[in-house]
């Protein structure tokens, strides 16, 4: 590093580092996905049925979300690049494992810990960036180009699951991972620097105990909710989380070491910009949702044309990211966050006007502006909350920012995609020649109208489709509507909460952060 003034700047070693670290912050967000167009080959070779297939797609992003806040913490503890590498090993091998299992219940094994060991890569890399760049322009930059990362990852997944599975067998989804986490094994202990806090304590395994009662429940039960609707199952669930929850809120109040410190959302940057980032990611992921649906449902697209089409606003989105970075050096982030949750607003306006037929062009232009606006979010709630962060506390605060997102994603499908169901059941106009089971079928879901379509004459059928497409396309006009009314409540929180914060690059102010414990940081 070279130095200026008090600050060390980064220098070639930090910048090459940091293109390791991006690349598996991209894989393992792409493994959220990936699996998804996988599931029919899947699903046929191992024999594995409905809900298994289920559990195989939901157990890596459930474990994800209830080991972040351990792991987090566990780097502060340990050393980020010590953890980091670790996870990354056991990552590598699991990936292997999970290509070749036999049965569907060792995949669901090994995809849950390959959850845990991804719980450790976002909150680390993104501490290690912390901690690599001292200077606050340099590290605006870095954690920009992290999130470019992050989001490409998210989007990729379908399309590159499909490409892959136009030529190799289903395993080979799971082996992109193993040439990334070796790179990052073999440059990692030579471009990486080392960092942990000498003070923290022990992990209070109460509290992890926990945390996991709180998060993997909510997560389940939103997930149900999303999937199944209002039901007993998914109701208690919920209820568990929160409960346990509040529980453990209470306990790391009392404890002088806690697993996760809660003065760390007394920062404006943070508190504020994890508000953001969590409400910001349950109106996109619930735009995703009901996009992916459109396409498929109403469109008549196949999944891997789906998928294909979704890359148009993921391809705003990570240009967007890189014009908000250089608009971030000029402009405060509350500006540019209240900004471009107004765009975002807009661009749901267009979406409450997309046709049921032909509407595709007002669709992808919604959906456009919606990313353009939003893009904004992962581009510079990071930025603000590692900025923020205490350098001996960055994996803790790097784990609530995933986590954020982890949240807003869970209730973003459960709970647009609920009401997107509350909207169009019992609303189809059927056909009278139709028999009772099949309208009912019909009014419950349009994939129950496209199932009953196949089995009636030509005409009848596609009477039918016409009115469970148009059904959905006003269910879809509506939660648009709404989300519209969320984006709007979101320029105010942003306006509200981050004017102050400085230009992204400077020194925050006093009240901006929170005040580190007293600690020698090893380095």
């Amino acid at each position: 590093m070279a130095e200026t003034g008090t600050v060390a700047l980064a220098g070639r070693r930090e910048w090459i580092g940091l293109a390791v670290l991006t690349l598996p912050t991209m894989v393992a967000m792409l493994d959220l996905n990936v699996v998804i167009l996988a599931l029919p080959r899947l699903g046929a070779a191992l024999h594995a049925g409905s809900s298994e297939q289920l559990w195989i797609t939901d157990i890596y992003g459930f474990l994800i979300a209830g080991f972040l806040v351990t792991m987090g913490r566990l780097g502060d503890r340990i050393g980020y690049r010590r953890l980091l590498l670790s996870g990354a090993g056991a990552f590598a091998v699991l990936s292997v494992a999970a290509a070749y299992t036999t049965s569907p219940e060792l995949l669901i094994a090994v995809r849950a810990l390959l959850g845990i060991a991804g719980a450790t890569i976002m909150p680390m890399t993104l501490a290690l960036i912390r901690n690599m760049f001292k200077d606050a322009k340099q590290m605006a930059t870095a954690v920009g180009l992290w999130s470019m990362a992050m989001m490409a990852g998210i989007s990729l997944g379908p399309a590159v699951g499909g490409l892959l599975l136009n030529s190799f067998w289903w395993g080979s989804v799971f082996l992109i991972a193993v040439p990334v986490m070796v790179v990052l094994l073999a440059l990692g202990p030579a471009l990486l620097p080392e960092s942990h806090n000498p003070t923290s304590g022990r992990l209070d395994f109460v509290s992890v105990a926990l945390s996991l009662a709180a998060i993997l429940p909510l997560i389940y039960g939103l997930k149900e909710l999303a999937r199944s609707g209002l039901a007993v199952t998914s109701v208690v669930a919920c209820v568990v989380g929160v409960s346990f929850g509040i529980v453990f809120v209470r306990r790391q109040r009392r404890l002088a070491d806690p697993l996760l410190d809660l003065s760390l959302f007394g920062a404006r940057a943070i508190g504020g910009g994890l508000a953001l980032y969590l409400l910001a990611g349950l109106a996109l992921t619930g735009c995703g949702l009901l996009l992916s649906q459109h396409l498929q449902l109403v469109e008549g697209f196949s999944p891997l044309t789906a998928a294909l089409w979704m890359l148009v606003p993921a391809a705003v989105m990570v240009i967007g990211i890189q014009i908000v970075m250089q608009l971030a050096k000029r402009v405060r982030p509350g500006s540019i966050l209240t900004g471009g949750m107004l765009i975002a607003a807009a661009g749901m306006v267009v979406l409450t006007q997309v046709d049921a037929v032909g509407g595709l062009p007002t669709l992808m232009l919604g959906v456009g502006v919606v990313f353009a606006g939003v893009n904004a979010v992962p581009a510079l709630t990071n930025q603000l909350v590692m900025q923020s962060a205490p350098p001996d506390k960055a994996g803790s605060v790097g784990s609530l920012s995933t986590t954020a997102g982890e949240l807003g994603s869970a209730l973003g499908i459960a709970g647009l995609g609920s009401l997107a169901t509350l909207f169009y059941q019992g609303r189809v106009q059927v056909p009278a020649q139709v028999a009772p089971e099949t309208a009912a079928a019909a009014n419950e879901s349009i994939a129950g109208a496209i199932a009953g379509a196949r089995q009636l004459p030509t005409a009848v059928g596609n009477d039918l489709l016409t009115a469970a497409r148009e059904t959905f396309n006003t269910a879809f006009a509506n939660v648009a509507g709404l989300c519209a009314l969320v984006f709007l409540v979101l320029a105010v929180l942003a306006f509200a909460t981050l004017r102050k914060v400085p230009l992204i690059g400077t020194q925050p102010d006093q009240d901006d952060m929170t005040t580190p414990q007293p600690s020698d940081l090893v380095a």
